[in-house]
């Protein structure tokens, strides 16, 4: 090997060096982390470095904790106070259906003074495969290995299976907020399809929330044939969903304040 190659690999080591580092929760995650409830903070999340972002939160929280997180068999890391529990990916088991369900419990009954935490990293949609109504495990762990080997993309995936799961879409977001000023039915319709109730647009009002799911549902029709689906599958990249806020309880990212 020449001086001159040699120098370039080293070169390249050390940015690839820095880019890993860089990603690494206890790196990431503390600059992040949002200002201490006057109530209590619990933690959940989900993914195959969901357990290493748990440590980083307690390691560099200023208060009391507690929470329940989900990662892949062999990607545990111990922590103190947040249970760390290990299931299956990518095809789910009993071990993530149980967790999922207890992640469900010690989100209920929140009040506007706590504060959810909620870490998601890749994987976490199959760690958390709580069945819609009607549908079992093995259905999702069936339609799971079928769109593994079907080609589909993540997108498409995460889709199908936010229609198909009890927690995903939106759906973990709600239940940290039972004690919302919304009607409990409202957020039951959210949790069934969280693109159909009306959204503030930019710089609108009411009436301007009213107006643009026709908008949208004429956009839609009106676009080529071969583009219609692309907004759906955009919409619900990501089928864990997003960040929520409300009177019954706060529920932030690891980017939010």
């Amino acid at each position: 090997m020449s001086e001159g190659s040699g120098t370039a690999r080293t070169l390249l080591r050390s940015l690839f060096d820095a880019a890993i580092a860089s990603a690494q929760p206890e790196r990431c995650i503390p600059p992040h982390l949002p200002a201490p409830p006057t109530g209590r903070l619990i933690v959940i999340g989900a993914g195959k470095a969901s357990a290493a972002m748990a440590r980083a939160v307690e390691q560099h929280w200023p208060g009391p904790l507690e929470g329940l997180v989900v990662t892949r068999y062999g990607y545990a890391v111990p922590c103190e106070r947040i249970e760390i529990v290990e299931a299956a990916h990518p095809v789910p088991d009993a071990a993530g259906l149980r967790a999922a369900e207890r992640m469900l419990e010690r989100v209920r009954g929140l009040s506007a003074r706590d504060l959810v935490l909620c870490l998601i990293s890749g994987g976490g949609s199959a760690l958390l495969p709580l069945p819609a109504p009607g549908l079992t495990l093995e259905d999702k762990q069936h339609i799971n290995r079928a769109l593994l080997a079907s080609g589909a993309t993540i997108r498409e995936i995460n889709c199908v299976r936010r229609h198909l799961s009890a927690i995903k879409g939106g759906r973990l977001a709600a239940a940290c907020h039972r004690a919302d000023g919304r009607r409990p039915d409202e957020l039951r319709r959210r949790a069934r399809d969280p693109e159909a109730l009306p959204r503030r647009a930019a710089g609108g009002g009411r009436g301007a929330a009213r107006e643009r799911p026709g908008r949208e549902r004429q956009a839609r029709r009106s676009a080529p044939r071969g583009q219609r689906g692309a907004h759906h599958r955009d919409a619900a990249d990501g089928a864990l969903g997003g960040r929520a806020r409300g009177r019954g309880g706060r529920c932030a990212g690891p980017h939010s304040r």
